[in-house]
Parts: structure tokens; C-alpha cells; sequence
């Protein structure tokens, strides 16, 4: 399968996915988690929840005409402790707020040296492949999210934290790489809070991609760039996630130097459920090709759509790709 499209413009997403269905469609998925901790399903079953969730979700994607898409990480009980608990080094505690949003996660707490024991996201990619007619990307929390997001409790200094995390995540990133993931996105929400660490993530970064053979993303989201671009120009990634809706302010951001990789463009307002429509994305997508070719663009939600109901996020996909296919076709035709 190609993973992009000679033609230019495709269309992503950024990662998670809703779990719940829109009612009065059964909540199998929160019915078995309920059913798994009162002891009467057993985790097999739960796992086969978790499969049949895990390819509607794909289904879903594949029927809006995503071009490359994720397995929704219908999985993840959040996005710092799937890759926590699977660690060396950490315990997880109570719950805490997740940046500014309505959600919670639990808390992962370093507590000895931390490090990667075994592949933590292989099978899903796995599965995700062999369910999916289109690309399918491995997604991973980087160093930097999940370092601000955990209570450290052993090393001395952020610094050293967010780097032995780098060290850790990097078998991860090998692991799926060898299991033929073609691309890799690490997500790194945090950067666009903490701008003041950027010395400590551009290490953690070179770090983290070490020997690692695919396309690889940098996705930030929650915020803007300013600050912090075009040095994160010079990072080790292929291509850059921006959002331009909570980040509205990377417009300008831009505009101070040239942008020199691939943009994922984060259009798609993924925590408010109105509906944009084609047009506005067409609208946008014309804006954005004036900066970023459209060989060098992605067009996709602001985040991981799992903020939303399930119906609205379909139908924002669908709006998506029907203005991202408009928007190619007449961008086309200027250039004829």
C-alpha cells in the first residue's frame, strides 16, 4: 500500500478514537471494562471486546476515506499509562486532570531506574494492519508528555527523567519499525505548554529516533509552536503536527520562516462537536497551500477525536475528506 498519494493532499488523523457509541446502540465496550472489574468476564473476553471496538473504529475511518488512519487506541485506558504500566521503573496512582480537557488519567510515578521490557503497542499495529485497505500508523507518547504528566520520584532532574524515558520509548520505537510500520507518530502535547524545556526535548527526541527506519511524526496539539519554531524544523522527524485550532496562533507562527517538512494540519476542531463544513475545510486547505505545498500536506483533526460523540466524530471525518478531495481537485487544476 502507498503511504501517500502522487497527487498531494491526504488525510490523517492524529490517534484516539471514540469508545462509547452514540445511543441507544449498546456500550459494549464500557459494559465489559465494567464487567472485567466486577470479576465476571475474564480478560480474554475482554480482549475480544476490545478487538471487535478496535475494528469498527478502523471501519469507520476507512468508510469517511481517511487515507491513513490508526487503530483508534480503543486499548489505551489513557495515553500515559498504557506505556507506564508496561514500563520498568513505574507504579500508577490516582487520578489527575488531562491538560485542560474534561477527561482524567491515571498518574504514572517513577519510582526506580526507568526502562523498556517487552513491545507495548506491536500487536495493535498488527492488528490494526490486517484489518485496515489503507495505511495504518503506529502512534506512541513521547518522552516529554509522559515525563510532565508522572510524578518522579528517582532521578534528580527532569532532564535526566525525560531522557532515561527517551532511552526506554526508543525500544518501542524499534520494535514497531521491525514489525513494518512504515510510520511512526509520537505525540507530544506537552511541548506546547512547557516551550521552556525545549533544550531538554530536542535531546530527548534525538534520543528517542536513534536507529529508527521509517517516516516518523512529530504531533503537537493543545497549543501553539511560537517560541519554539522553526527550531523544531531541525528535529529528527519527516513530518510536523500542527494544531490551528487551539493553536490558532501557529497561522502567524508560520509566517517566520519557511516551512521545510511535511505538515500534518490540524484543522478539525476535535473538542467542539459542531460539524465544520467542506467548505471550511476547503477554505483552509487554500490558506495553507499559499505556505506548504500540497505534495508536503496532511490534512487532520486538531487532536484524537475520542472528546467527541460517536456520530459527530464520523461526520466530521466524512466533512474532512470531502473538502480535502475538493480542495486537491481545484489546487490541481491551478496548476495545470
Amino acid at each position: 500500500m502507498a503511504l501517500f498519494l502522487e497527487d498531494g493532499v491526504i488525510t490523517t488523523v492524529v490517534g484516539n478514537y471514540p469508545k462509547i457509541p452514540d445511543l441507544p446502540a449498546p456500550g459494549k465496550w464500557r459494559s465489559a471494562v465494567e464487567k472485567f472489574q466486577k470479576g465476571q468476564i475474564d480478560e480474554a473476553a475482554l480482549r475480544r471486546v476490545e478487538d471487535e471496538v478496535t475494528v469498527e473504529a478502523i471501519r469507520d475511518q476507512l468508510e469517511a476515506g481517511v487515507d491513513l488512519i490508526t487503530d483508534g487506541q480503543i486499548r489505551w485506558e489513557d495515553a500515559q499509562t498504557h506505556f507506564a504500566r508496561r514500563l520498568r521503573g513505574f507504579h500508577i496512582n490516582g487520578l489527575q486532570r488531562y491538560f485542560d480537557t474534561n477527561v482524567y488519567f491515571r498518574e504514572p510515578v517513577a519510582e526506580g531506574e526507568v526502562g523498556w521490557a517487552e513491545p507495548i503497542t506491536v500487536a495493535e499495529y498488527t492488528f490494526a494492519r490486517a484489518h485496515s485497505t489503507k495505511p495504518v500508523k503506529a502512534v506512541v507518547t513521547g518522552p516529554l508528555t509522559l515525563g510532565t504528566l508522572s510524578r518522579n520520584t528517582f532521578y534528580p532532574t527532569l532532564r535526566e527523567f525525560v531522557l532515561a524515558l527517551a532511552r526506554a520509548l526508543n525500544g518501542e520505537l524499534r520494535a514497531l519499525a521491525a514489525a513494518g510500520a512504515e510510520v511512526i507518530q509520537v505525540d507530544e502535547p506537552a511541548l506546547c505548554r512547557h516551550k521552556q524545556d525545549y533544550a531538554v526535548f530536542a535531546d530527548a527526541m534525538g534520543v528517542l529516533t536513534a536507529g529508527v527506519r521509517a517516516t516518523l511524526v512529530l504531533a503537537t496539539y493543545f497549543g501553539d509552536l511560537g517560541g519554539v519554531y522553526p527550531q523544531v524544523l531541525s528535529l529528527p522527524f519527516d513530518i510536523i503536527g500542527m494544531d490551528f485550532v487551539a493553536g490558532h496562533r501557529n497561522w502567524d507562527v508560520l509566517s517566520g520562516a519557511p516551512f521545510t517538512k511535511t505538515l500534518m494540519f490540524g484543522i478539525l476542531d476535535a473538542r467542539n462537536t459542531r460539524v465544520e463544513t467542506p467548505e471550511e475545510i476547503v477554505a483552509a486547505v487554500r490558506r495553507i497551500s499559499s505556505t506548504v505545498p500540497p505534495e508536503r500536506l496532511q490534512v487532520a483533526p486538531s487532536a484524537g477525536l475520542e472528546f467527541l460523540p460517536h456520530g459527530v466524530a464520523r461526520r466530521k471525518l466524512r466533512a474532512l475528506v470531502e473538502g480535502v478531495r475538493t480542495a486537491s481537485e481545484a489546487l490541481k487544476g491551478a496548476r495545470a
